[in-house]
């Protein structure tokens, strides 16, 4: 990848994401690791260039088939509550541009991504090949199926508002592993949610009410 690209200039320069960090800083992230990791890396590489110049704006934005990157809050508070759990193995539900993979890599051991649309997929692997962020492992597959094959995970994180939670997800849990996501609850809200595994039950805390596109099943090839 060309350094330049890399680096940005202008609104994608590095100056600009320190401002985005300060931001996020002032807005409630306090993990020095996530600011750092904010800060770090090239949000403007995961969208189209017609619309790189507004990729440190606080807000989300479309990354085609109907799906968003989602703002950069967002991705920092969803980061912080993922490296609060101190896990090893990491399994996201929907990798959509991979910005969030990319976070998450520079953060834990291990992250297992899977997306449920080919040309989504297709690019996140080629972002971060790019981008050289190791150890991540991306599959092209229904999200709510999971990765059974590499289970269990300390922390299950969807990307993605569900109604009820895939019961396959939840068995992917270590014990005492947690799963968070955005839950819809029956007044149509969506509360992002930390979900805890106990033994044969699992225990539920809503944190902050959010806005994600719905969870949906199959695979779009």
């Amino acid at each position: 990848m060309h350094s330049l690209e890399l680096r940005g200039i202008g609104m994608t320069s590095q100056r600009t994401r320190d401002r985005l960090a300060r931001r996020l800083a002032r807005a409630g992230i306090d993990d020095p690791r996530v600011l750092e990791a904010m800060a770090a890396e090239p949000r403007h590489l995961f969208l189209d260039e017609a619309l790189a110049h507004r990729a440190y704006e606080d807000t989300a934005l479309p990354i085609g088939h109907g799906q968003t990157l989602s703002q950069p809050w967002m991705v920092a508070r969803m980061s912080e509550l993922v490296v609060r759990e101190a896990p090893r193995r990491v399994l996201e539900i929907g990798t959509g541009s991979g910005y969030q993979t990319l976070i998450l890599a520079r953060l834990v051991p291990e992250v297992w991504s899977v997306e449920r649309i080919a040309a989504l997929h297709r690019r996140a692997a080629e972002r971060l090949r790019r981008l050289a962020a190791h150890p991540v492992h991306l599959r092209l597959a229904d999200g709510g199926h999971g990765w059974p094959e590499a289970a269990p995970f300390d922390v299950i994180l969807l990307t993605a508002c569900a109604s009820e939670l895939p019961e396959a997800l939840l068995e992917q849990l270590t014990e005492g592993g947690v799963l968070i996501a955005p839950l819809e609850d029956g007044d149509g809200q969506q509360w992002l949610t930390r979900v805890q595994r106990q033994g044969q039950g699992y225990e539920y805390q809503r944190l902050e009410r959010v806005r994600f596109v719905p969870l949906l099943e199959g695979v779009i090839r």
